[in-house]
């Protein structure tokens, strides 16, 4: 593991301007424009956290961004669903994932007043379910799901 100097999470008002949905089990035909992506985000933003659909946080190490994780289908003071992503191949395997899932978690719940915070990786992608482990999640059930309107049928 590389030495770090400092690992933050950090809240964005923008959707991640990185290309990440090869690396997401996104759907490219059902994205929106780069364009209606940064509108819905700038439109949301501009309502009281109460009434948001979104919450992103962006994962920096070192003052460089590695990831980020996004908050969907909250309903403020009862609930969330959480997706998570670590951008490059390099910034895996190292247990930052268990430390940014543990912060997202903590800011999460702060800024929504959650109760409950779910989250749907793919059975079968190792790695954000071993960080969800480790971070102290219980793995309640596995099912098909479709986690976002952007994501594959899983």
């Amino acid at each position: 593991m590389r030495s770090r100097k400092s690992a933050s999470v950090s809240t964005t008002s923008t959707a991640p301007r990185t290309n990440t949905s090869t690396r997401c089990g996104v759907d490219r035909a059902l994205l929106p424009t780069p364009g209606d992506w940064i509108a819905l985000y700038e439109k949301d933003y501009l309502r009281p956290i109460q009434e948001r659909v979104n919450y992103l946080l962006i994962w920096e190490l070192d003052g460089s961004t590695v990831g980020f994780s996004s908050a969907d289908r909250i309903v403020y003071g009862d609930q969330a669903f959480m997706h998570l992503h670590i951008l490059n191949q390099e910034n895996r395997k190292q247990g930052l994932g268990v430390a940014f899932v543990r912060e997202s978690a903590r800011v999460y719940f702060n800024a929504l007043g959650l109760e409950r915070l779910f989250c749907e990786p793919n059975a079968f992608n190792v790695a954000p379910n071993r960080a969800l482990q480790g971070a102290g999640f219980p793995v309640p059930l596995t099912h098909e799901a479709q986690p976002s309107p952007i994501n594959y049928h899983k």
